[in-house]
């Protein structure tokens, strides 16, 4: 795992709820249990703080990091979509039944166009063409990628026709998103068997870091497509329903872990 993701990981799914900051020594000490050695850390942290995701503070007299604004929304976001609740914090939601199309103006080159396809990937919007991309939402953010990449590109939107699941399988490949999911669910199971009864905090936050890590990376992969647009016995329902039991059932060993690294001094 690498150290950035794993702080992403940490922020978002435990700091956030706890003041969305901690202390440098805290950090050290909750990623130890994930193989990331101090130096990994202070470097990402380091690279996390350049690139606009944390800031540094004092806490009790201590150097810390806590969540940018823009951090706070984006982890919000994410949570909203792993944990599979009603809204981010931009108040989306239902889908509103209809395409949304970002025509850009002129083609970028490779490297802008892999720039693009990451960071649209991530909100759910998928490639037409080079220059053609479709979401299910009026993101805003889609906008504000655009206007710090310098791309120019027109907004519009389409009903869906008769054909919208075809579309739907085709353009947002469920076939190998499915496929993906099964294998996600094969390798989970054996994680998730590692943590028995017996399990201590310390390896309850580790395997629960883990499940969270893997399936974190499905937010670059499943746009969330309403379910009238999913096949039947969608894979992706029966890899959200294991996730759910086991991110709950390790969830209050992992939380006192946290809790208890975040006290030591």
């Amino acid at each position: 795992m690498h150290a950035r993701s794993a702080l992403f990981d940490l922020y978002g799914d435990h700091l956030r709820a706890r003041g969305a900051r901690a202390p440098v020594a805290a950090l050290v000490r909750l990623l130890a249990p994930l193989g990331v050695h101090p130096p990994a850390v202070r470097t990402a942290v380091s690279r996390m703080v350049r690139q606009g995701w944390l800031e540094p503070i004092r806490i009790d007299g201590l150097p810390g990091y806590a969540l940018t604004a823009r951090a706070r929304r984006r982890l919000d976001d994410a949570a909203a979509r792993i944990y599979r609740t009603e809204t981010g914090s931009d108040g989306s939601g239902e889908w509103d039944r209809t395409w949304h199309l970002s025509i850009l103006r002129e083609v970028p080159n490779a490297r802008r166009r892999e720039q693009l396809a990451s960071q649209f990937a991530f909100l759910g919007w998928a490639p037409l063409s080079d220059a053609a991309w479709v979401g299910l939402r009026n993101d805003t953010e889609v906008d504000q990628i655009l206007g710090v990449e310098g791309i120019a590109a027109d907004r519009f939107r389409a009903p869906i026709e008769d054909d919208a699941v075809e579309f739907a399988r085709r353009v947002w490949k469920l076939d190998e998103l499915g496929a993906s999911y099964d294998s996600w669910l094969n390798e989970a199971k054996a994680l998730a068997d590692s943590a028995g009864p017996d399990v201590t905090d310390e390896q309850a936050f580790a395997v629960r870091s883990n499940l969270v890590h893997e399936w974190r990376k499905f937010l670059f992969l499943d746009p969330g497509l309403p379910a009238e647009l999913l096949p039947a016995d969608w894979a992706g329902t029966r890899a959200a329903e294991f996730f759910d039991f086991h991110a709950n059932r390790l969830g209050h060993a992992a939380g006192r872990f946290v809790d208890n690294c975040l006290t030591v001094h």
